[in-house]
């Protein structure tokens, strides 16, 4: 059976983001995530808390590996970061970026 640092590393992969990002999601360094992945450090009651409600995982998963690891349809963290970097920019820059969205579509159409 997989250890909670396993399952936790086993979260970040699945939703497909770096340790670097998924550190800043939980509030801890990336250096201490890190740790937390390799077993080196422990993981308390507050970071899995935290894992639970930002990415919709199951508490008792985390722990325990029973159930089932999403207790809602996991967060697309990449939507979530376009539409951050989307409203950063100023007016011309997203009209810019939804083209360049339409470009890309009519691309992926074309190869099918």
């Amino acid at each position: 059976m997989k250890t909670v640092y396993e399952r936790i590393k086993e979260i970040r992969t699945r939703l497909g983001i770096s340790q670097v990002e998924f550190s800043k999601r939980i509030f801890v360094s990336k250096s201490f995530y890190g740790d937390i992945e390799i077993g080196k450090k422990k993981v308390n009651d507050r970071i899995i808390f935290i894992i639970s409600k930002q990415f919709n995982v199951n508490e008792d998963w985390i722990r325990t590996g029973k159930g089932e690891m999403f207790t809602d349809t996991p967060p697309d963290i990449r939507l979530e970061r376009l539409l951050n970097i989307y409203n950063q920019l100023d007016g011309l820059l997203r009209d810019c970026l939804v083209e360049q969205s339409d470009v890309l579509l009519k691309l992926q159409k074309d190869k099918q």
